[in-house]
């Protein structure tokens, strides 16, 4: 889920969302996992879309038994096909959203998420309606307080850094797309191990200010869209 607003505090945001319904959150990496392991070997070490999925599981402390129950079932010829998608919406005041979604059933996804748009005080768009206004951003995230130490590091690496930052506590680095892998190994490389973020977000380009009313509407519908079994 990709809302406008300032970037720390919608994935801070996020996060704390997934949080606060671990079951739910169990369940959307299940599917990711056992996704990624069926679209190629179910093992990490030799497929590196796994093994970045795996990654984030275990940042968002999900179960190991939970992990290796969706890569068995991949390994067990379990046989859904799983289809990934972006819904592009509305809310109120121009707000914008973006829903990625991960489903074995196109048909069920887009009725659902049109129907969450409805009643929650939005309009689903079609392709492209807002994305053109969103940039594809590799987010890191760790604890720490030297920005600039850290920008040296990615420099020396040649990793193409839009941003480092820190913000309450944390080092936060935004990279092109294509260089977030390059980033972490980087960080590795430099003895940097542990992570609270290692994720491809939707960044928007700019913020939109929302009454008290409207940002009341703004957060039901993106309730809404996070609770969707299939929106990631």
């Amino acid at each position: 889920m990709f809302p406008v607003g300032r970037k720390w505090a919608n994935i801070v945001a996020k996060k704390t969302a997934k949080d606060g319904a671990t079951s739910k959150v169990y369940a959307k990496f299940g599917v990711e996992i056992y996704a990624a392991a069926k679209q190629g070997e179910p093992d990490p070490e030799s497929n590196s879309a796994l093994k970045f999925v795996i990654e984030r599981a275990k940042q968002a402390q999900v179960p190991k038994h939970v992990i290796d129950k969706a890569i068995d079932k991949a390994k067990g010829g379990g046989d859904e096909t799983f289809v990934q998608g972006r819904y592009e919406g509305f809310g109120p005041n121009g707000s914008m959203v973006i829903a990625e979604t991960l489903t074995s059933n196109v048909n069920r996804t887009i009725a659902n998420i049109r129907t969450i748009f409805n009643k929650k005080g939005g309009n689903i768009g079609a392709a492209g309606a807002v994305s053109y206004m969103f940039d594809n951003t590799g987010v890191i995230v760790f604890k720490g307080t030297d920005p600039d130490h850290i920008f040296e590091i990615l420099l020396d690496a040649e990793v193409d850094v839009r941003d480092v930052t820190e913000e309450e506590g944390n080092i936060v680095i935004y990279t092109e797309a294509t260089d977030l892998h390059k980033g972490i190994a980087a960080l590795k490389a430099a003895g940097i191990t542990e992570f609270s973020t290692t994720e491809l977000e939707m960044i928007a380009q700019s913020e939109v200010e929302l009454s008290p009313e409207d940002l009341e509407i703004f957060e039901g519908l993106v309730d809404a869209l996070e609770d969707d079994d299939d929106v990631q």
